[in-house]
């Protein structure tokens, strides 16, 4: 077996197997453009279209069409980033491997290695496939595809996988299995289907639902009426194209794209980058916080957590021997570790290295050679505590020490000195991969914010129940993998020895549950669970890997950036959330109107044109809402679209009263004529929309917070651009500017109404 394949063998192998590579799933750009036109909104704006087309609309067609390239090119920015993160995943595979085969050693391509090829593993080199040790021994760091923080020893009989680093030593393996069959294949295929459907889009859905059944009803009525009364089928056209475009909340998916938007700039001036727009808006809405440990909550480096000196010797002179019996050369996390202890503990008296024999696998243990001021010589050896303790005399109280220090999932070392023959027990080193600093500061404030933080980690359970005790997690531990389907997730918060199928999984039974999870991580085995999450967060110093697969990345050391994001995405959703009763109301009110209007002056009361443009003017300009003054909620956010509908329909029936109001007026007191009628109708509904904006923007009184300064602009704009129109005759028929003064008076005095019967209606229903 070790003379390997032969050259035919391995055309045999490729032919059943294929490449050892990852599939791409790079999906077309004009298929990703055109998707953006299949939703509900664009359908309503599509049959609006066509509907002016068949009347000859032609300016007012391609000003909706205008409106839907929009809607769609904006959208184009939330699409998923699997592509990318399958690129950066290819390219921590290795580009080349040295394969035995046809008898001699050689250098080919990773992508050409097959199932059963002999591969040789070297200091540096990256393992191209999932491969059995045969021969020799290496120090494997799998931490992008376990998380494990310390590279582990691994000898003839042990598993490898693709993806993992040599850090010392030298091996003969078999290949076991390539391409998407090996672990790091499984990954790349989770992160390639790992979906979730975010809670913006099913927002979206049900609101255009709910708009879709009412004003359809009403538009049929519309209809009917219209036929009744025996009107040109032309007119009865225009009528139901009127309706149609009023019913249209055409602006609704560019707020959620713009006000993340804002959110995401606001969010980089503070350390955070999103990746994906989607990621900020669903920020506000999570509810638990699944954490990796390691490069996470911990620093991802080995430290000297505690020395245990046996009587007769001082914690600086084991620190200052053991650093002597260790290899300084920076690829051995642990000896690294001890050498950073023991400069920070120098002693006067430390011996001098005479030799140094590096780390044996096989001995588990390393040794040096020591000469001390007064000459004499000196063995140090240092390894695990059974080896030592077999070559020192005995020492009775180790064995207690070992067992507490091990209690605390801490890695024990042992280290004896002495004339070779008589070594002594000088004491023992624990280490262990440290929290942040700031982890416990992070779990303790997202817990005053609703957010509850649960541990998924592929290190052991017991490392994960001492480092989760240290942040402040408490709670049950699942250890084992994989993880059920029927697993009762929420009695866990602690998931120690999982892989990365159980954290996707983990994150997606939490969905199931109706929970909004972000997820945060530093590896490749955490990039499944990024994907799937809602908000999956990469810390500042993950792999290209995690930052690609993430919706956000932290730009700077720490965890701070994460509680930045969830207030951010709070402000986000209010901003959103404020935008869609505003719609609702705004809707429905504009299509009772018509009917009002219709049943009042047995005439269509708008035209197809002045529709589009209140279309634009006001829809438009309201977008504005998306960098208004808002604060963040003290609770996890969520669409309850039940109340919001009956909260905008209490609303739209005190503002349809104000408008049925005004028409009246203008139809009985003043005489208008119906030209005169369609221009008053238009004022009536921009000033009762501005009475509406104001109103919705505060769950409180409408004076409890100063309005943004855009959100102002934008009021003003809208307001100059009606008395302009109205008033001199411009693209609808003029009435005078007195009029327009009193009935934005009359709207100044309904917004305060308007603002007692919201108050009401959000009590009943409890929004907040």
């Amino acid at each position: 077996m070790l003379d390997g394949l032969s050259s035919g063998e391995v055309a045999s192998g490729l032919q059943k197997f294929g490449h050892n590579a990852i599939a791409d799933v790079a999906q077309h750009s004009l298929k990703m453009a055109l998707l953006k036109l299949w939703a509900p909104v664009p359908w309503m704006l599509e049959a609006a279209i066509l509907l002016q087309l068949v009347l000859g609309k032609y300016p007012e067609a391609a000003v909706v069409a205008l409106l839907l390239v929009c809607n769609a090119a904006l959208g184009l920015f939330q699409e998923s980033r699997a592509q990318n993160t399958l690129d950066a995943l290819k390219s921590r595979l290795a580009l080349l491997a040295t394969v035995r085969r046809d008898g001699r050693w050689q250098n080919v391509p990773a992508a050409d290695l097959v199932p059963g090829d002999v591969i040789k593993l070297s200091l540096g080199a990256v393992v191209a496939a999932d491969a059995k040790l045969v021969s020799g021994s290496v120090l494997l760091d799998q931490s992008m595809l376990t998380g494990e923080s310390v590279p582990t020893e691994t000898s003839g009989g042990a598993d490898t996988y693709a993806g993992a680093l040599v850090r010392r030593g030298e091996a003969v393996a078999v290949v076991t299995a390539t391409g998407e069959r090996t672990k790091f294949g499984r990954t790349a295929e989770l992160v390639r289907t790992a979906h979730v459907e975010g809670t913006q889009q099913k927002a979206v859905l049900r609101v255009v639902a709910n708009l879709v059944m009412l004003n359809g009803v009403v538009t049929v009525f519309l209809a009917g009426y219209a036929a009744w009364l025996q009107m040109p089928p032309l007119e009865i056209v225009s009528l139901v194209l009127v309706a149609v475009l009023s019913s249209i909340p055409v602006a609704l998916p560019s707020m959620f794209t713009l006000a993340a938007a804002i959110g995401a700039r606001s969010l980089a001036r503070q350390g955070v980058l999103p990746t994906r727009l989607s990621a900020v808006d669903e920020a506000g809405g999570i509810d638990i916080l699944c954490s990796d440990k390691t490069g996470t909550l911990t620093r991802n480096e080995l430290a000297v957590i505690e020395v245990r000196a046996l009587p007769g010797f001082d914690r600086a002179h084991v620190l200052a021997l053991a650093a002597l019996a260790s290899s300084d050369a920076g690829q051995d996390p642990v000896d690294t570790a001890i050498q950073q202890a023991a400069k920070a503990s120098p002693v006067a008296d430390r011996p001098t290295l005479v030799a140094f024999v590096p780390f044996d696998p096989a001995l588990k243990r390393s040794a040096a050679t020591v000469q001390r001021a007064d000459g004499t010589i000196d063995e140090v050896v240092k390894g695990a505590y059974a080896v030592i303790a077999a070559l020192a005399e005995p020492a009775p109280t180790a064995a207690a020490m070992v067992d507490e220090l091990q209690s605390q999932g801490l890695r024990v070392l042992a280290l004896a000195e002495g004339p070779a023959g008589k070594l002594l027990l000088m004491g023992l080193i624990a280490l262990s991969d440290p929290p942040r600093a700031d982890s416990a500061a992070l779990v303790a404030e997202l817990k005053t914010l609703g957010v509850g933080t649960v541990m998924v980690t592929g290190d052991a359970a017991l490392t994960a129940q001492v480092v989760a005790r240290a942040v402040g997690i408490s709670g049950k531990t699942w250890a084992s993998s994989p993880l059920p389907d029927d697993l009762a997730v929420d009695a866990y918060t602690i998931f120690g020895g999982v892989l990365p199928e159980d954290k996707q999984h983990l994150v997606s039974l939490l969905q199931k549950q109706d929970h909004v999870v972000g997820m945060c991580g530093d590896g490749a085995n955490d990039a499944p669970a990024l994907r799937q999450a809602q908000m999956g967060i990469a810390v500042s110093t993950a792999t290209d890997v995690a930052k690609s697969a993430a919706g956000i990345v932290l730009t700077e050391p720490g965890l701070a950036g994460i509680v930045t994001t969830v207030k951010e995405g709070r402000k986000t959703f209010q901003r959103v959330y404020t935008y869609a009763l505003r719609s609702i109301v705004h809707k429905t009110v504009q299509v009772l109107f018509l009917t009002a209007g219709l049943l009042i002056t047995g005439r269509a009361i708008l035209t197809p044109g002045l529709m589009v443009l209140m279309m634009v003017i006001g829809d438009l300009l309201a977008l504005s809402s998306a960098t208004d003054n808002v604060r963040p909620s003290p609770t996890p956010n969520r669409w309850r679209i039940r109340e919001l509908t009956i909260a905008g329909m209490v609303m739209g029936s005190a503002d349809l009263l104000f408008c049925i109001a005004c028409l009246s007026i203008g139809k009985f007191l003043l005489g208008l004529d119906p030209q005169e009628m369609q221009t008053l109708t238009v004022a009536t509904l921009v000033f009762g929309g501005q009475a509406v904006f104001y109103v919705s923007r505060e769950r409180g009184h409408l004076w409890s917070s100063r309005p943004g300064h855009w959100l102002v602009v934008s009021s003003v704009i809208d307001l100059c651009i009606i008395f302009v129109l109205a008033s001199q005759g411009i693209l609808m028929t003029a009435i005078p500017l007195v009029l327009l003064a009193r009935l934005l008076c009359a709207a100044i005095v309904f917004t305060f109404v308007l603002d007692l019967v919201k108050l009401a209606a959000f009590r009943r229903l409890g929004i907040s």
